[in-house]
């Protein structure tokens, strides 16, 4: 699948990056990661991340955040 085949606010991944590098598309030429806005390539190939995946990246984002608490 491309970038350009998402829907805005799909989460993805781009493979050959870290797992641990979870995008949302923003809108037809960017896509955010960690509230930053960057410019992607439309036909730049993306893994679409299906519900469970989306779940369990923020239960860590929220752990990780919860750590930085203590």
């Amino acid at each position: 699948m491309t970038f350009q085949q998402l829907e805005i606010g799909d989460y993805f991944r781009i493979p050959g990056m870290s797992d641990r590098c979870v995008y949302r598309k923003a809108n037809s030429s960017h896509c955010s990661l960690n509230a930053l806005l960057q410019p992607i390539r439309a036909k730049i190939k993306v893994t679409p991340l299906i519900f469970g995946e989306i779940t369990n990246y923020f239960a860590l984002k929220q752990e990780f955040l919860q750590s930085l608490r203590r």
